[in-house]
């Protein structure tokens, strides 16, 4: 499942965590990031913000406004800037709450090998993206696809935030893109996630954010099917992951260059996908 030209380019960007509730920010991001998106009608967006980030580094950094009024903003966000929404779920019991607003429900990577949370995100026949664990080898995300497809839904998308080895790093290994392929899963980069450093700032997670755009396009060049990242007016003021969030000037530059590239490799012969060193 490498790049096609007729294939849409998933792009998922937004702010980490909906911040100051209904303050203006939440919705100037989306309505700027709608204005970048439809320069380039290749991509299919979807507007990303969660309402409560339940793996927070420390007792004492924010959540977010919670799934009441998060779901209430994120509904708000939806009608009057016109865009998709997807957020995360932690529990069951926020499954159904959340598809009835949201266009796309997001497994977090810590998450992805919570059975019933998988079911219970299939059942709802939205498209479900699944963040890769970053304790899983790519081809044994298929456990996790197959929980969700179980239910009769199809729409599965797999999220790569590299991997973990410990000591306050992450590595994303460019091979995990077509090894998912593979398996009939398109494969998105989440270019800022895989540039943290968990708990590399005591209590809060570091990061780079320089690396990001490398990472990006580097994934674009081996054929991803597209790309995740979050993003902030001034990030280093972020209520969470400040360190590596994509400055939104940064956004439109960035995926010009991507989608650049992506013409480019869609006219290589698709050798890696049909060698059968990647044969299930």
């Amino acid at each position: 499942m490498s790049t096609t030209e007729n294939s849409p380019f998933i792009v998922i960007a937004g702010p980490c965590i909906l911040e100051n509730n209904r303050g203006e920010l939440n919705f100037e991001v989306a309505r700027q990031l709608k204005t970048i998106m439809a320069q380039f009608p290749e991509v299919k967006f979807y507007f990303k913000s969660s309402y409560d980030k339940a793996n927070r580094s420390s007792i004492n950094s924010y959540r977010g406004p919670g799934l009441e009024e998060g779901l209430e903003i994120l509904k708000e966000i939806k009608e009057s800037v016109g865009v998709p929404i997807l957020t995360d779920v932690h529990a069951v019991p926020e499954v159904l709450p959340v598809a009835e607003i949201v266009d796309m429900i997001q497994i977090p990577a810590f998450m992805c090998r919570q059975t019933d949370l998988l079911l219970e995100a299939g059942r709802t026949r939205i498209p479900v993206n699944i963040k890769k664990g970053q304790f899983l080898a790519p081809l044994d995300i298929r456990h996790a696809a197959n929980k969700v497809k179980s239910m009769g839904n199809e729409q599965v998308y797999i999220t790569e935030r590299g991997t973990t080895f410990g000591y306050n790093n992450l590595v994303v290994d460019m091979r995990s893109i077509p090894m998912v392929q593979s398996l009939g899963l398109p494969l998105i980069l989440d270019a800022t996630h895989s540039v943290q450093l968990p708990g590399g700032a005591g209590e809060t997670t570091g990061g780079n954010r320089e690396y990001a755009p490398l990472l990006a396009k580097a994934a674009v060049a081996v054929g991803c099917n597209g790309l995740f990242f979050e993003t902030h007016p001034e990030p280093e003021k972020g209520l969470s992951d400040a360190s590596n969030m994509l400055p939104l000037a940064w956004v439109e530059p960035m995926l010009k260059t991507c989608l650049q590239l992506r013409k480019i490799i869609q006219n290589e012969p698709d050798y890696i996908h049909n060698s059968p060193l990647q044969t299930i």
